[in-house]
């Protein structure tokens, strides 16, 4: 539509946009985190994002240096584990990540 050749000056793209009913606002952020439902996580570090309202919805636009964490043992459940085996810290964290996490299979490891 706009082609790639960088010939469209930015001025006359935020016209044409508001002609459109388009509104764009850069947004400074110095991080963005979203948590996703498994419990991980995908931050992108400094990222450039844009509000962009058209038509009364509100979408936004990010961009940046991706990364992605998988989801971390939880405290509480290092705490279960420690509790019913006796087991130091160290010990029940390195059962929980050899069970991926795996409650009850840390628990007969560490039995």
């Amino acid at each position: 539509m706009f082609g790639l050749g960088g010939g469209l000056d930015p001025k006359k793209m935020q016209a044409m946009m508001k002609q459109l009913g388009i509104k764009q606002e850069e947004i400074e952020a110095k991080r963005v985190v979203i948590e996703k439902e498994d419990g991980g996580k995908i931050i992108i570090e400094e990222p450039s994002v844009a509000k962009i309202v058209m038509q009364g919805q509100e979408s936004w636009q990010i961009s940046g240096k991706v990364k992605e964490e998988e989801e971390g043992i939880r405290e509480e459940d290092v705490e279960l584990v420690m509790g019913k085996t006796g087991k130091s810290k160290k010990e029940v964290m390195d059962a929980l990540e050899e069970a991926s996490g795996d409650i009850a299979e840390a628990i007969v490891k560490l039995s």
